[in-house]
């Protein structure tokens, strides 16, 4: 039995690749907890395992006394005298156990505290095996699934695939192939402590960096990327060196680089943008294809006004607001997009609203902060609501500010038709996935809030097409 145990610990050593001397502690701990389970916590034990015949030695120690108080603790100088003729008062006595009889229960519960230390220890392992290949592609084999996701087998250990992090619509089965990117590693957890993900951003950046020498040795850099996992993406680059084109070097010949991205994703499209420290440029190409009239840039608030032809606005947009709002996500910025029509009539609203504050020797941002943008919105509100709504006005200006509308609004009118001006069209606005639009007469479409991966995907012309003509472009 002894030489069997030693080879036991031997052989899990080597199978698990835990060290050895931490099984052995294991071990004595285990019988340990085993003898203080069956003679009481108060005695005193201590437990070796002799390396050399693979027996588990066990000894209780017992203080010598003149009256014995605790059998279990204390033994009499004369029955010590009985082991030891040279023992004193006070000197600790050693009796050796016999471990065989600890009993079923001792010996199952020696058993249970061995596999949670192998278990810990395996968990030990992992995490420092894993730790510092977080935002690494590992690939395993689909095991099977559970209410958290798909239970990926990586070999020694299994890996987590959690429905959050899985591109939509994407199907698996057992024995699938599939790899991911590391997003994180649990140092302890019941499950699996590798966490990956098919959906996160970094996840393309990845492969990208896989399939493209540049972007791998530093010439092209990702400056971006933004996903609608499954649908579509857009990826910033920027080339260190002015004899490589970073789009081209990313889309590579007939689109044999991006296509492998693109395979690896299911068909997501991708376009490959320029990025351009001018935030206004950068916006210019993250939005293509649409073409771009005119961009206002407000620094302080991070939006951008966009100005686009009216034929331009459902490209601008996209399918369910998905052009815009990855924009949005890959800029960092708010994007409010107008027609050109929509913008000329906003822009002659406030010059209106500017000269209606002239004449009533107020600020402007006193109608705008009540919710009043156009003179027709003055005319229609009664004299309770405008007192009540606009700081500091008073009854005695309310006279002047009627009269002023009154003389301004059929200027304000004539000068809208005259430029062609038809009947007003909201403008779309979108703040990281919230998309506003007029309905549609505003996007040829109607344009609702996106949910990653709500969309479908759109009829579009291949990775390389694009990502040729938005080097065009820029």
């Amino acid at each position: 039995m002894s030489s069997e145990l030693k080879k036991a610990i031997d052989q899990i050593s080597k199978d698990r690749g835990i060290d050895r001397d931490l099984l052995v502690d294991t071990l004595e701990e285990a019988v340990r907890s085993s003898v203080m389970r069956k003679f009481g916590d108060t005695i005193d034990v201590e437990v070796n395992f002799n390396d050399e015949t693979g027996d588990i030695e066990v000894f209780q120690f017992k203080i010598v006394v003149d009256e014995v108080e605790d059998p279990n603790t204390e033994i009499s100088l004369e029955e010590a005298k009985e082991h030891d003729p040279t023992v004193e008062l006070d000197d600790d006595l050693g009796f050796k156990l016999d471990v065989h009889d600890l009993g079923r229960i001792a010996a199952q519960s020696a058993k249970q505290v061995i596999i949670q230390r192998m278990r810990d220890a395996e968990q030990e392992i992992i995490y420092e095996e894993y730790k510092d290949r977080v935002g690494e592609i590992i690939s395993g084999i689909i095991q099977r699934r559970d209410r958290t996701g798909w239970i990926i087998n990586l070999g020694r250990t299994e890996a987590l695939l959690p429905r959050e992090e899985q591109i939509p619509k994407e199907r698996y089965k057992r024995g699938d192939r599939v790899q991911g990117y590391v997003i994180e590693v649990l140092k302890e957890g019941r499950g699996p402590q590798v966490i990956l993900s098919r959906s996160h951003p970094d996840y393309m950046a990845a492969l990208f960096k896989r399939e493209v020498p540049e972007v791998a040795d530093g010439t092209v850099r990702l400056m971006g990327v933004a996903r609608d996992p499954g649908i579509r993406a857009k990826v910033a680059v920027l080339s260190r060196d002015r004899d490589v084109d970073p789009v081209g070097a990313c889309v590579g010949i007939r689109g044999s680089r991006i296509q492998q991205v693109v395979q690896e994703f299911r068909g997501e499209r991708i376009d490959i943008v320029v990025w351009k420290p001018d935030i206004a440029d950068y916006a210019r190409n993250a939005l293509s294809p649409a073409v771009i009239t005119r961009i206002a840039v407000d620094d302080e608030e991070q939006q951008l006004d966009v100005v686009v032809p009216d034929d331009q606005l459902t490209l601008a947009i996209g399918r369910k607001g998905q052009n815009v709002k990855l924009a949005s996500k890959l800029l960092g910025w708010k994007i409010d997009i107008f027609t050109e029509t929509r913008y000329g009539e906003l822009h002659a609203a406030r010059e209106a609203l500017e000269q209606l504050a002239s004449v009533v020797e107020m600020n402007v941002d006193r109608f705008l902060s009540a919710g009043f943008e156009s003179l027709e919105q003055i005319h229609e509100a009664d004299d309770e609501t405008l007192l009540e709504s606009i700081e500091g006005l008073s009854e005695e200006h309310l006279g002047n500010l009627r009269s002023a509308v009154k003389f301004l609004m059929p200027r304000v009118e004539a000068a809208m038709a005259a430029e062609g001006a038809i009947a007003p069209l909201e403008n779309v606005s979108l703040e990281g996935e919230d998309v506003e639009t007029g309905g549609e007469e505003a996007a040829g479409e109607e344009a609702e809030t996106a949910e990653p991966g709500s969309g479908e995907e759109e009829t579009a012309e291949s990775a390389e097409a694009e990502a040729d003509s938005g080097e065009e472009r820029s």
